[in-house]
């Protein structure tokens, strides 16, 4: 008889252990999942074997191969789309043409399936299913059979209401090849919720058969770790390799150990292994081939995979490890934890209790992890990135964390404290914003609840009307699913990085103030906050002038809020503005600034526009499509901005960030104005238009500010600073960008790990030393004319290599600068920390 294996499972909920490989193969006691059902049917007999597959077939194929080396024949067949349990079998049907079997790759068992096939052609059935006892059966199909057997009735996955049976379905089969007639090839199709209901609505003989033995469905990580501890207690006849000392402990070929005592069983400990002097394997660890453990490392009740590394006196409890990962010395893994292949967790980094950090994550030296890091980066000491607080909601940002996240705020600020909050219109928005207007009020701290308004909005709150603090709980430009807290200080900026270090401080320490139940902060919900921003932002730009000119323009909304606030501006002014993608109700999504742009080009052409502008789902960013439905770079439409202001006559001091292309500066000039460079983080580019003089900041990535309105990113401030500079010009915009210089900045992004980062800039620091350079933010060095930098990522780990040659075009410096950060990567990294 051939059997069936069914491996093509996902592992969704066995995530991260199943992020780059398939369900069956992730290991148990040293060999993958599937390899123990293969041993399994070879002992019963069944040699021939036909492999179902369909996500990362080729892991399973390249592993075992034709089967010869496991004593059977292997064969596959492979899903092109997924077909279902049933579906994947009907694709392998021309090879079945006698009773096969059908059995799970991802279930481990030790039934006996010789008993199976007989009780199978004894009864002559159609189908023969193996059924388990269990205690709990709500998360299984149960099935109902009368005293000989025949099957009366299914019920996939009960609730206790509706449990009349504890025997459940093993998803093990015995299958007459005439049952999958009945299975249509042209759509996905089950077993048990599907083919087995319409076979018994037929009248086909369906008999159970109840096994004794082991069976445990390896779904999620729990049931993983169990299998395992399951298999250390012979409560399931494995073969497990290696040799068995102590009647509990295994131990494969080449491990090298220095004292015996300091191994308590059950355990298991790979081919290969090293266990250092004074190291602990404690009961119930699971240790894959080639793990090393140094000095005073300690493992208990953890599977870790294959060539993993556990530096000196690190400890790993509860915890599940995957390949080829890197625990540095005194790192801590506590209860629940699972870390993906290839994750990297720097000196003295702790990993809270029920963490999942996914593959080929890096975790600097003395982060302490409470939430799970799944597409990001890193896990770092630090919670802020470029623009607040991001993360996938629900996973990364969830209620919890943001409760606490608001907490540290409040910690932060004096009692009393009033705090403004806004959001985007999403229900993720709305439900991230509740939770951190509790964190504050929990704090003492008082609440001015704008509900769905434009961050700048927010913004022109704290500094008209004093409060000491704002958020804004907006959607990521680039990921729908991911969500970014924007945070703001007096009189509106970005926070500093000083006041971000102490949030961090109180969110990791959880270090929390409480206040008194007559102490609970307040929420209020202020009135006319569109009207008295749109009122002061008609005071600051010239308002006969627009109107003078009677604009008609496009204005993209990108289903931001904005669409509440800018037409009370654009009424005044007299602007004739067509509009699209207005705001959005909360089961929006999907909309990409490009979408936006795209959308704007065909309206602008269509109505004679001339311009369009198109916002942010923040409405803090511009970007423009001049009258003949071209986009305007955004570099160049910063540049735009300059050569108007030269028309202006105004004098004063503009703010750039020191990757701005030089361009700027000879514009400025030209203007009579003054460049004052800054980094390139968002906050400090807002503090320098708090300066005095100050009449203009951009961030070169569609970001303007308008200080005489407010010194904040103000997408709706900065189209109308732009009409009242474009109303003197006859030229039509396109003409007007036509004569700047364009704009040619070349930016590599070269991975780097954590650890590399400083040496990289040392490196760089002692080979450009005595060259003219500009230390502001990473390292500039200037030559001919031309720039170019390198700069450490603040939140990911990177380094951005810069350039821009003199001419517009990349210069030497290019090949330079990269070869001196490659010198710099390929130096031997130091210990982090000596033990």
């Amino acid at each position: 008889m051939k059997a069936v294996v069914m491996a093509g499972g996902e592992g969704t909920r066995l995530r991260p252990l199943t992020s780059n490989q398939p369900k069956p193969m992730v290991p148990v006691v040293g060999k993958p999942c599937m390899e123990h059902i293969v041993d399994l049917l070879r002992r019963h007999g069944f040699t021939e074997v036909i492999v179902t597959l369909a996500f990362l077939p080729q892991a399973i194929e390249t592993y075992f191969g034709d089967g010869e080396s496991l004593g059977v024949s292997m064969d596959y067949s492979l899903e092109a789309t997924p077909m279902g349990t049933a579906g994947s079998v009907r694709l392998a049907a021309r090879r079945l043409e006698e009773p096969f079997l059908v059995i799970s790759g991802d279930a481990l068992t030790d039934f006996d399936l010789t008993s199976l096939v007989r009780s199978h052609m004894e009864t002559e059935a159609a189908v023969t299913i193996a059924l388990k006892a269990v205690d709990n059966p709500l998360d299984f199909g149960i099935v109902v059979t009368g005293d000989d057997g025949r099957i009366e009735r299914f019920l996939e996955k009960p609730t206790w209401g509706q449990v009349f049976s504890d025997t459940i379905n093993t998803g093990i089969y015995v299958l007459d090849p005439s049952v999958l007639r009945h299975v249509p090839d042209d759509q996905p199709f089950d077993f048990s919720k599907e083919l087995f209901p319409r076979l018994l609505e037929l009248g086909r003989p369906m008999y159970g058969h109840v096994c004794d033995g082991y069976w445990q469905d390896i779904g999620n990580l729990e049931q993983y770790r169990q299998a395992n501890f399951d298999a250390l207690d012979k409560r399931i006849a494995l073969e497990l390799p290696g040799m068995r000392l102590r009647g509990n402990i295994w131990i494969g070929e080449g491990v090298e150990i220095d004292d015996l005592a300091g191994v308590e069983g059950p355990c298991f400990i790979g081919e290969n292994c090293a266990v250092s002097p004074e190291a602990t394997v404690g009961a119930y660890s699971v240790l894959g081939a080639n793990v090393r453990l140094r000095e005073r490392a300690r493992v208990v009740r953890s599977v870790i995979d294959q060539s993993t590394f556990i530096g000196r006196s690190a400890a790993v409890e509860g915890a599940i490890v995957g390949k080829s990962c890197d625990l540095r010395s005194h790192v801590h893994v506590h209860d629940r934890v699972a870390l993906g292949d290839g994750v990297t967790l720097g000196a003295q980094a702790v990993v809270m209790p029920d963490v999942r950090i996914f593959p080929h994550k890096e975790v600097e030296s003395g982060a302490i992890v409470y939430e799970s890091l799944v597409w990001e980066a890193a896990g770092a000491t630090h919670l802020f990135g470029r623009e607040g607080v991001a993360g996938i909601v629900n996973v990364d940002l969830t209620p919890e964390s943001a409760v606490r996240l608001a907490a540290a705020l409040g910690t932060t600020l004096p009692r009393g404290s009033r705090v403004v909050a806004s959001r985007d219109a999403t229900a993720a928005c709305r439900m991230i914003k509740r939770a951190m207007v509790s964190g504050l009020t929990s704090t003492g701290i008082n609440i001015a609840d704008l509900r769905v308004l434009p961050a700048p909005v927010n913004r022109h709150l704290i500094r008209t009307q004093g409060y000491g603090a704002g958020f804004h709980v907006g959607t990521s430009p680039v990921d729908s699913e991911q969500l970014e807290i924007r945070f703001f200080e007096h009189p509106g900026t970005q926070l500093t990085p000083a006041l971000q270090k102490e949030i961090e401080k109180h969110y990791t320490r959880y270090e929390l103030r409480r206040a008194a139940p007559d102490s609970i902060g307040k929420i209020g919900y202020p009135v006319r906050v569109r009207e008295s921003y749109a009122t002061d932002l008609l005071a600051a730009v010239d308002a006969p002038a627009i109107i003078e000119r009677h604009f008609r323009i496009v204005v993209d909304y990108g289903q931001s809020a904005a669409s509440f606030v800018l037409p009370l501006v654009l009424g005044p002014l007299e602007v004739e503005a067509i509009t699209a993608h207005e705001f959005a109700e909360l089961d929006a999504r999907g909309l990409t600034v490009d979408d936006s742009i795209a959308q704007a080009k065909r309206l602008v052409e269509a109505v004679g526009a001339d311009l369009g502008a198109v916002f942010d789902l923040s409405g803090e960013r511009l970007f423009l499509v001049a009258e003949d439905a071209r986009e305007v770079p955004a570099q160049q439409a910063m540049l735009l901005f300059l050569r108007l202001l030269r028309g202006t006559g105004v004098k004063g001091r503009i703010a750039l960030p020191v990757t701005i292309t030089s361009h700027a500066d000879r514009l400025a000039e030209e203007a009579g104005l003054e460049v004052v460079r800054t980094p390139t983080a968002p906050s400090d580019l807002m503090q320098a238009a708090c300066e005095k003089d100050m009449v203009f900041a951009a961030g070169g990535d569609g970001a303007y500010v308008v200080p005489s309105f407010q010194p904040s990113f103000d997408a709706m401030a900065a189209v109308c600073k732009l009409l009242e500079l474009l109303a003197p010009a006859r030229e039509p915009l396109s003409e007007l960008v036509a004569e700047l210089p364009e704009v040619k900045i070349v930016d590599h992004t070269v991975p780097c790990s954590w650890a590399m980062k400083g040496l990289v800039m040392r490196v760089l620091t002692e080979r450009l030393a005595g060259r003219d350079v500009d230390l502001r933010d990473g390292i500039k060095v200037f030559e001919n004319g031309a720039w170019g930098m390198v700069r450490p990522d603040p939140v990911e780990p990177f380094v951005h290599v810069t350039v821009e040659g003199a001419d517009g075009t990349p210069s030497s410096l290019e090949q330079e600068l990269l070869g001196l950060v490659e010198e710099a990567l390929s130096e031997e990294p130091r210990e982090p920390i000596s033990s």
